[in-house]
């Protein structure tokens, strides 16, 4: 895994934002879960133009809370790994995360 620096991104794994989810606690019900990002190509394959990179949510993003000033290390972000390099239209764009597979 390269590491994030001035000069080069991994784009392999990027952080996502849950709503709903404003702590570490919260985002680790999300671990192990699949990420699907969806979009449109131009040209169809077996009948359809819709294309999907899956990944699944590896790790929470940040600390814990640090002081009683009501500051969340997280804010609900999640980082997830996807099996192939995401498009630089994809950063800001949104992703699905799948329920499964469930740990309930």
């Amino acid at each position: 895994m390269d590491v994030k620096g001035i000069w080069e991104a991994d784009t392999s794994s990027s952080l996502i934002k849950i709503d709903g989810v404003d702590s570490t606690e919260a985002a680790n019900f999300y671990l192990g879960k699949k990420v699907a990002f969806v979009y449109r190509a131009k040209r169809e394959v077996r009948g359809s133009n819709i294309r999907v990179i899956w990944g699944k949510v590896t790790r929470p993003h940040g600390g814990t809370t640090t002081d009683d000033i009501n500051l969340t290390g997280n804010s609900g972000v999640v980082r997830a790994q996807f099996r192939h390099n995401l498009p630089p239209k994809s950063f800001g764009a949104t992703v699905r995360i799948m329920l499964y597979p469930s740990n309930i």
